[in-house]
């Protein structure tokens, strides 16, 4: 797994190094420029060697001032673009052992972006956004220290002005920034160079292939249709009948023994033939592993009262999401409370926004405090669909990273609902079934939009993919 740190999380990180492990600031300062100075050479390969590191005034201005004394002492034509301002004390000391030349333009084949660190906590304006815009101007390759300058480190928002790197050096962990908001389009390729900072704790994590192939173990030959479980889905009506396809059959390529389908006779009629392997019922089957509830269904007072039924008599695991969502926003949250069943909520930004009565932009401006906060006071997991999907089983916070532009698209999220449903009917937990779902949808699409690019792939491409992603996962 990978791990993702919080501003805070990191200057503790920095201060326990420090105070507890005896390591001065100023080495921590040279392993950084250093590391920045060798991913920097690597990137050379392909260019001249005329670089030009742009250094700020704060502790990212001091990895800079290291960087291009260890690359000039490598033998590449360096220059400094110094921001003007007060230094701090440890960019101040490294500052003065570089003796090389500066220059008053950015220019240059390669520019190193040392201007700000991830602790930006205000918008960008004057003499730093004509710094900022010199460097996009400047039809170099970009290498940024940390995070590209302009960007939060806590949640990837672009404040005022930013740089647009081709790659970042994470110096001792990444950060949410780098993959929340518009962190991952400003960032570029993101690699980590480990300075010895010393991090303990809980941290938000993103999942890898290995990971994922951990919930695909081999399948005993001596089984049958019942080891694997039963999901059940309610979902569709007359005008949504897609909906309940999609669902449906992204169910049906999880794993698990039964699909029971629970929707009105018209999805029934409209659908049977070409889902034969689904059960179809018009009510729940209240003895099911996992349940879904809500795609395409229609937000009326019913479906609630179906919700409020559900929480009193199911024991097994129950997903909730677009209409289901939709009518707990209208009719009442708090019977979330009440359930008896362990419950995960799928929400995009404006579904949870309904069920909070938080702004859109609230949410996407600290997306994993939202989901945080969610599942703790209601006692429920909470997948907040984005770019970046958060996953949060109370304190406990995962993030998919996989996927593309392809999803952006309608029955994307009904795919999910099935595949998170079927995952957890097979024996996953329901956050495991979450991430699970979120990262083999996310990694189909991918391979799908490399064939058929982002504009053009449906959700029936991404489904179809579905089974050859599995497999390159899981061998």
């Amino acid at each position: 797994m990978i791990r993702f740190l919080t501003n805070a999380e990191m200057r503790s990180a920095d201060a326990f190094t420090i105070n507890e492990l005896g390591v001065p600031s100023q080495e921590l300062m040279r392993r950084a420029g250093e590391a920045i100075a060798d991913e920097v050479a690597a990137v050379c390969a392909g260019f001249s060697k005329k670089i030009t590191v742009v250094c700020g005034t704060g502790n990212n201005g001091g990895d800079g001032y290291v960087c291009a004394r260890a690359l000039m002492e490598r033998g590449y034509d360096v220059a400094v673009f110094a921001a003007e301002g007060r230094l701090s004390d440890d960019c101040q000391k490294v500052k003065g052992l570089y003796n090389g030349k500066y220059v008053k333009e950015i220019s240059g084949d390669i520019v190193v972006d040392c201007l700000f660190g991830t602790g930006l906590s205000r918008s960008v304006s004057g003499e730093f956004a004509d710094i900022i815009n010199a460097v996009n101007d400047s039809g170099a390759y970009v290498v940024s220290a940390d995070i590209a300058s302009g960007i939060n480190g806590d949640n990837g928002e672009v404040m005022g002005v930013a740089v647009k790197a081709d790659m970042t050096v994470a110096v001792a962990e990444y950060k949410l920034g780098h993959v929340l908001g518009d962190g991952a389009d400003y960032c570029g390729a993101v690699t980590r160079a480990d300075i010895g900072i010393v991090a303990s704790g809980s941290y938000a994590c993103a999942f890898t292939d290995e990971d994922i192939k951990a919930f695909f173990p081999r399948r005993k030959r001596n089984s049958h249709k019942g080891t694997y479980g039963s999901a059940c889905i309610m979902a569709g009506s007359e005008k949504y009948i897609g909906a309940a396809a999609l669902c449906l059959s992204a169910a049906s390529r999880s794993g698990c023994g039964y699909v029971k389908a629970a929707c009105p006779v018209a999805v029934r009629d409209a659908l049977v033939s070409s889902l034969p392997q689904v059960i179809f019922s018009e009510h729940p089957d209240m003895s099911a592993s996992a349940l879904a509830i809500g795609s395409g269904c229609g937000a009326d007072r019913d479906l609630y009262e179906k919700i409020v039924q559900i929480f009193d008599n199911y024991m097994g695991k129950l997903i909730i999401d677009a209409d289901g969502l939709n009518v707990l926003a209208e009719y009442g949250k708090d019977v979330l409370k009440s359930a008896r069943c362990e419950v995960l909520i799928t929400p995009h930004a404006k579904e949870f926004s309904r069920l909070t009565g938080l702004r859109v932009e609230q949410i996407l401006s600290d997306p994993v405090g939202c989901a945080k906060e969610f599942s703790c006071e209601f006692n429920v997991k909470v997948l907040l669909k984005g770019a970046t999907t958060v996953i949060a089983d109370g304190d406990k916070i995962f993030l998919n990273l996989r996927g593309s532009t392809a999803l952006s698209k309608g029955g994307s999220g009904d795919m999910l609902t099935g595949l998170i449903c079927g995952s957890a009917a097979r024996g996953l937990s329901l956050v495991d079934a979450a991430v699970c779902g979120a990262y083999v949808l996310g990694s189909a699409a991918e391979e799908v939009s490399k064939e058929k690019t982002d504009y053009c792939a449906t959700a029936a491409d991404i489904l179809e993919a579905m089974p050859q992603t599995i497999k390159n996962i899981t061998q």
